[in-house]
C-alpha cells in the first residue's frame, strides 16, 4: 500500500528575505498500518509540516522533491477525505460560532464548516453521523451549539466530522491543546479507543503527553529538519529529549501512555 506521507528533499521557505528553511526534510515516509507522533518544541517546523499536508503551502521546486500524500503529489479535497481526515486547532477557531454539535459533524460530508444546504442531507449521512457520535460519547449534545460545549466536547466533534467519509488515517495537530487535565485525558482515551477500532492515527504535538500507548513510531523534530525517526523505545530517550529540549529530562512510560520530567 502506498505511504500515508512520503515527503523528501522537501524545503519550505517563509521568509523570502533571509531565504531560511522553514522546513527541510531529507526524508519522511509514514506508511499505513501503524501510528505515529511528530514531536517538536515551538519552532521546530510542526506548524510548516501540517500546512504542507493541508495544501496552505508548497515546498520549494527543486529537483529530487517529493511531496506526496498517499502516493498523489496533487489532490482534490473531495477526494481526500475519504483516506484523511484532519483535525487542527484552526478549524476549531473556524467552528466557534452558532452552529449545532449534530450540524458540525454532518458538515464533514460536504467539506465545509456548517449545512450549505440541508436539502443535501440524507438518512445515511444523518444516520453516519450519529453512529461517529455514539462512538465518540456526544450523542447527547447533537443539539447543543458547539459554543455551548467544552473545548474537549468541541474537539470530539471536529473529529466525528473527520470520521465522515471512513478515512483510513487521521492527523491531529496539538490534539489536546487548551483543554484541561481531565478533559485532554478523556480525549486521549478516545484516541486510543479511535485507534483500536482500525483508524490509522498520525499525532503532532508538543507535548509528550499526547502520545497514546498505540503509537509505535516517533519522529522528533528540531529547526525544521528531522532530528531522530524511528521506533518509540529507540527514540523517547532521556538523551533525546533533553538534546530536542535542551534541558535534563527524564522520560517516564506509564499505563497511559508517557510524561517528561526535569532532572
Amino acid at each position: 500500500m502506498k505511504p500515508i506521507i512520503e515527503f523528501l528533499n522537501v524545503s519550505v521557505i517563509l521568509d523570502t528575505a533571509s531565504n531560511a528553511k522553514a522546513l527541510d526534510l531529507k526524508e519522511l515516509i509514514i506508511k499505513s498500518g501503524g501510528n505515529a507522533a511528530i514531536l517538536g518544541p515551538n519552532g521546530s517546523g510542526k506548524s510548516t509540516f501540517m500546512r504542507l499536508i493541508t495544501r496552505e503551502l508548497y515546498p520549494e521546486p527543486e529537483d529530487g522533491t517529493v511531496c506526496r500524500i498517499w502516493g498523489e503529489e496533487r489532490w482534490n479535497v473531495f477526494q481526500l477525505r475519504s483516506l484523511l481526515g484532519i483535525v487542527t486547532p484552526y478549524m476549531a477557531f473556524k467552528v466557534n460560532q452558532n452552529i449545532t454539535v449534530e450540524d458540525t459533524v454532518l458538515s464533514g460530508f460536504f467539506s465545509s464548516i456548517g449545512i450549505p444546504h440541508r436539502d443535501y442531507i440524507t438518512k445515511d449521512m444523518r444516520k453516519k453521523a450519529e453512529s461517529n457520535m455514539d462512538f465518540l460519547g456526544i450523542l447527547r449534545l447533537k443539539e447543543r451549539f458547539v459554543t455551548e460545549v467544552s473545548t474537549g466536547e468541541a474537539r470530539l466533534a471536529l473529529i466525528a466530522r473527520a470520521l465522515a467519509h471512513d478515512p483510513k488515517a487521521l492527523v491531529l495537530d496539538e490534539p489536546t491543546s487548551g483543554l484541561d487535565i481531565k478533559a485532554a485525558f478523556k480525549f486521549r482515551e478516545y484516541l486510543r479507543k479511535l485507534s483500536k477500532h482500525g483508524t490509522n492515527v498520525i499525532i503532532v504535538t508538543h507535548d509528550l503527553e499526547d502520545i497514546i500507548p498505540e503509537v509505535s513510531r516517533v519522529v522528533l523534530l528540531d529547526k525544521g529538519s528531522v532530528f531522530k525517526d524511528g521506533p518509540i523505545e529507540q527514540v523517547l530517550t532521556d538523551e533525546n529529549l533533553s538534546k530536542l529540549y535542551s534541558s535534563p529530562l527524564k522520560v517516564v512510560k506509564g499505563k497511559h501512555g508517557y510524561r517528561a520530567e526535569f532532572v
